[in-house]
């Protein structure tokens, strides 16, 4: 079974508008609001691929690229 992995996470902040619901919505608390209230990546090691950010946010400023990881059975 092949499982994501992450390659890049990519936040247009023309788009964002600071809302919040990614943040909210990350289960490894990835992403947070820097000083002008746009999302940011802090903890990107932390991602998991799940794609929640990408698939909540309302203004669509969130894409996240992976790269399909084949494990191997022992």
């Amino acid at each position: 079974m092949a499982k994501a992995k992450l390659k890049e996470h990519r936040i247009d902040r023309d788009w964002c508008k600071g809302c919040g619901i990614c943040v909210a919505f990350c289960p490894k608390k990835v992403l947070e609001l820097d000083d002008q209230d746009k999302a940011v990546a802090v903890r990107i090691e932390d991602c998991i691929a799940c794609r929640l950010c990408e698939l909540r946010c309302p203004d669509l400023a969130i894409e996240v690229d992976t790269e399909e990881k084949v494990e191997e059975k022992a």
